[in-house]
């Protein structure tokens, strides 16, 4: 079940996943439970936090699939900004217009341990940093601009 406002574990910080526990069934479980989850309620992304887990793994629907990013980071981002209406799972009801920065480089591990340094623009940039703020305890309503 996907956790909404006014749920305080929104607003808090997740934890990286050490290495010892990428690979294990729990993590690969959470994957496949937040892929379920995220495909029921017809979404574009998902992090743990929002089902009550706070481990720093999201889900990004990337090219038509859903992919995982565990520990992500963003290491290079574009000085042109796009802002695009958002919505969240989390925040049913509410959207909003929020600036993002148009080009993104994410590291990160996919589910099977590898490092990935990854390249997107625009709609999938945009899902990763809404998804990114999540582990930080920031939600979209914090940057809306109209």
């Amino acid at each position: 079940m996907i956790i909404t406002l006014p749920n305080d574990i929104l607003r808090k910080k997740s934890k990286e996943v050490s290495l010892k526990r990428i690979k294990s069934p729990e993590i690969l479980d959470l994957i496949k439970k937040m892929r379920a989850e995220v495909k029921k309620a017809d979404g574009i992304g998902l992090a743990a936090v929002q089902i009550g887990i706070l481990e720093r793994v999201i889900l990004v629907l990337v090219d038509g699939e859903f992919k995982a990013f565990i520990n992500p980071k963003i290491i290079k981002k574009s000085w042109k900004k796009i802002a695009i209406e958002e919505a969240c799972l989390s925040v049913p009801g509410k959207s909003g217009y929020v600036r993002r920065h148009q080009t993104i480089v994410v590291q990160a591990l996919d589910e099977n341990g590898n490092k990935i340094k990854p390249k997107f623009d625009e709609l999938p940039a945009i899902i990763l940093q809404h998804e990114i703020d999540h582990l930080n305890g920031i939600l979209f309503i914090d940057k809306i601009i109209k």
